[in-house]
């Protein structure tokens, strides 16, 4: 009886799995069919950068800043004045990210050390570089500062959250609010070149895929699976050339 009682369970399972991944199929249909020219490059832009963050390469910054400029647009199309503000901020962190990634300090570690493929040498030449100094290098932030974070992440959430709640018509202001203030904070750890910000990126990537599924926005919904998958192996990346650089300095 237990035996058939699992199988009859496995069974029920399997069939709400495959009614999930037929609405999601369905779902994505759709949204590839309305999918503008401005949103196509803007989905592959965003995961090509990502891709590039990974890296360390700072092509994420050219690319990205074509990404977060057409989502300004869009978002302002479709009246997400929010979310257009929030790609609006993107921008003027890339530019700083942009600047710091070529000119910050290394934490103490040579520059001959960092370890690059042919690939990740684009723009970061050292001949090709206009600015004095050494190119930043990636690093842990110190307790204290992930206290500081941790701390300002909240206070923008809850903020954030009580503005969308009194001032808009949106549904999901605090879960609106909250991914808002974690992507803020990735950003800010990412210009930085901090380890830490590929763990803002994955915890607001996962909040975001069910958020936006919710929503109908499915394609979007996929490309934060894909984003949560990239910042994984980000951060797995960028510990590994960490403790590399460290052992060699």
């Amino acid at each position: 009886k237990h035996f058939v009682k699992t199988v009859k369970t496995a069974q029920i399972v399997a069939v709400l799995f495959f009614m999930l991944l037929m609405n999601l199929s369905n779902c994505l249909h759709d949204s590839v069919l309305f999918m503008t020219i401005p949103e196509i490059i803007a989905v592959a832009t965003g995961i090509l950068s990502v891709w590039f963050a990974k890296k360390e390469n700072i092509l994420v910054y050219p690319i990205g800043i074509i990404s977060v400029l057409l989502y300004v647009y869009i978002c302002l199309e479709v009246k997400l004045y929010a979310d257009a503000a929030i790609n609006a901020y993107y921008f003027v962190v890339s530019i700083y990210g942009w600047y710091y990634w070529k000119n910050g300090k290394t934490e103490g570690i040579s520059k001959n050390k960092i370890e690059q493929n042919q690939f990740d040498q684009v723009f970061t030449i050292e001949q090709d570089i206009p600015f004095p100094g050494k190119k930043a290098s990636i690093s842990w932030n110190k307790k204290e500062e992930n206290l500081y974070y941790a701390l300002g992440t909240i206070f923008l959430a809850v903020f954030l959250g009580y503005m969308l709640n009194e001032f808009t018509d949106s549904n999901v202001p605090y879960w609106d609010g909250g991914t808002t203030a974690i992507f803020c904070m990735a950003m800010i750890l990412m210009a930085l070149k901090k380890i830490e910000n590929w763990i803002y990126w994955i915890i607001g990537d996962v909040i975001c895929i069910p958020l936006f599924f919710s929503k109908g926005l499915c394609l979007s919904s996929f490309q934060y699976l894909i984003f949560t998958v990239i910042a994984i192996a980000g951060l797995m990346a960028w510990m590994k050339k960490y403790n590399h650089l460290k052992t060699t300095s």
